[in-house]
């Protein structure tokens, strides 16, 4: 399993200011070992139009960001496919020092196998943040520009897929 690095805070001590540490500083450990563990974990994963799939987790990254989402979310966006992909296992997560909150909407991100739509989408509406990460990573996935690079029946059945989760979280196209 990828190392985390130095200890984040978790729980109640999540986002607390010490004395050699400010809260500044805590957020921008929480992101950089996210992203370090998630760059790690899928090393030589390429996404569906054979790009490093890197690529996709700094853009739900950034797409998190963008929308407002603080520290906690941006992890969540780096790990978001982590434990779905099977690159870390939920053990990893349970252990990792990360805040309860980018655990929980890991979590809540985790498609699970044989898992309807519909039940997924309620996991992650019931899930503070998750709809957020979410719908980052609809809207680079859903993204004409990578829908273009793939073969017209599997960008057809994707941008449809995209579509219908969309519809269950209560996004617009706009989001």
């Amino acid at each position: 399993m990828p190392h985390y690095g130095e200890p984040a805070p978790t729980g109640s001590e999540a986002g607390a200011e010490s004395e050699s540490e400010s809260e500044v500083e805590v957020e921008a450990r929480i992101e950089a070992g996210a992203e370090a563990v998630a760059r790690a974990a899928h090393a030589g994963q390429r996404d569906k139009a054979g790009l490093p799939y890197a690529g996709h987790l700094a853009a739900v990254a950034e797409g998190v960001r963008a929308r407002g989402g603080d520290a906690e979310l941006v992890a969540a966006a780096w790990l978001h496919d982590a434990i779905e992909d099977g690159v870390l296992s939920e053990e990893w997560l349970e252990e990792a020092p990360l805040p309860q909150r980018t655990k929980d909407v890991v979590r809540a991100l985790t498609k699970r196998p044989g898992e309807e739509l519909e039940a997924y989408a309620r996991r992650i509406l019931a899930t503070p943040g998750a709809r957020l990460v979410k719908t980052a990573d609809i809207a680079h996935n859903a993204d004409p520009r990578r829908l273009a690079a793939l073969d017209e029946p599997t960008a057809r059945r994707l941008a449809h897929k995209y579509a219908t989760m969309r519809a269950h979280l209560g996004l617009t196209p706009a989001d």
